[in-house]
């Protein structure tokens, strides 16, 4: 009997090709297309999820001689990401939608949804592998980087665990994408030419600032509130007023509405004091954070630090670091060497070499003082 599987299909190139591998590979494949929010009619080329892409994913899955299933979780997705990404803009932190969609909707709520289907598994067209071992006790599942350095996605996987990675395939991961897109070609498929979504899926024309205004407008309470508040320097000194902490992020340079002689970037907000704090670029460096929310891919580690490589964003590279366990479910990361703009809200991951540990989500920053570099 072929093992069935549930190719969650977005629309785009990656899952579509997805799709076409794991079922040459003798899969019985069912496509399924997440409605995830209320989307005006035409898609953007940066944009995902519109009816035009739940379309072409049908068209697709036709043309591939599949199953296509069209399935609501916009409850869902209000819930976990979109209420989420709100307020942690009012919080003044910068999140990760994406990270959180993997986690809590993707390979939670979907595979919940595979199963009742009598699915073995779970794909998506991420770039990423998982490799198994049999350890003696048993088998491990370990997550690992793409092949295609430039596109891996593991860095958005990080919350994956023992539980659901033995039902999750990423057919995509031994390929580069430029292989992909020309077998896309070969196949005569319509999106083999569509261009990939860059922005966050639920925010038009990437301008989160308009999301956040209609998401809140007509709200009067001082929490949902985007209110005016000082921008000062890192003396105290008052250099001018903010529009509100939720349209600025660390490390941002431009929009400020100041002038002080010299490049100022934004250092550090203040969600208490509704407070914005503009330094010099030096000033965005920093060897040292906390992580909250915790998690690891195999079993924690025994001891405590350990050593590892640390990745603060998606396109940042990694860097070599010592993590200390702590309790709650947080930990305290130190790099040998610091690092540029440490962003509370985005995740840090850690990996060795290819394989991802675990992550969790930046906190607390420490200025950079001599001192961090011994943990002291």
């Amino acid at each position: 009997m072929k093992k069935k599987v549930l190719v969650l299909m977005s629309g785009g190139i990656d899952s579509s090709l997805a799709s076409y591998i794991l079922k040459k590979a003798g899969y019985e494949v069912i496509g399924c297309t997440m409605r995830l929010f209320l989307c005006k009619k035409k898609s953007s080329e940066k944009q995902c999820c519109s009816p035009d892409d739940i379309n072409e994913a049908r068209r697709t899955a036709q043309q591939l001689g599949i199953k296509h299933f069209v399935v609501d979780k916009k409850n869902v997705f209000e819930k976990y990401v979109i209420e989420n990404f709100v307020s942690e803009y009012l919080k003044g932190r910068t999140p990760n939608p994406c990270i959180i969609c993997n986690l809590k909707i993707k390979f939670d709520e979907m595979l919940k949804f595979a199963k009742g289907l009598g699915c073995n598994f779970i794909a998506t067209g991420h770039y990423a592998r998982i490799e198994t071992r049999d350890e003696g006790r048993g088998t491990s599942y370990w997550l690992k980087k793409g092949i295609d350095k430039m596109k891996d996605q593991s860095y958005f996987l990080y919350g994956l665990n023992q539980k659901n990675l033995p039902h999750i395939l990423f057919p995509l991961g031994d390929y580069k994408k430029t292989e992909i897109r020309e077998l896309a070609k070969k196949l005569k498929l319509k999106v083999a030419d569509k261009k990939e979504s860059q922005e966050i899926c639920f925010v038009e024309d990437a301008d989160y600032r308009k999301f956040l205004e209609r998401r809140l407008h007509g709200l009067k309470t001082q929490i949902t509130q985007i209110k005016p508040g000082k921008i000062i320097d890192t003396s105290g000194r008052i250099l001018g007023t903010h529009e509100g902490i939720s349209y600025y992020t660390i490390g941002q340079r431009h929009g400020l509405g100041i002038s002080v002689g010299c490049p100022s970037y934004v250092i550090k907000i203040n969600s208490r004091k509704n407070e914005i704090v503009v330094g010099k670029k030096e000033e965005l460096l920093s060897y040292e954070f906390l992580a909250e929310d915790i998690s690891w891919t195999v079993s924690p580690p025994e001891k405590s630090p350990i050593t590892a490589d640390v990745r603060i964003r998606y396109k940042h590279k990694e860097s070599k670091s010592k993590i200390y366990l702590m309790k709650n479910n947080t930990a305290k990361v130190i790099f040998e060497k610091p690092q540029m703009s440490i962003t509370p809200g985005q995740s840090a991951v850690f990996y060795k070499k290819d394989i991802v540990l675990g992550g969790g989500i930046i906190k607390g920053i420490k200025p950079c003082v001599i001192s961090a570099r011994s943990g002291k």
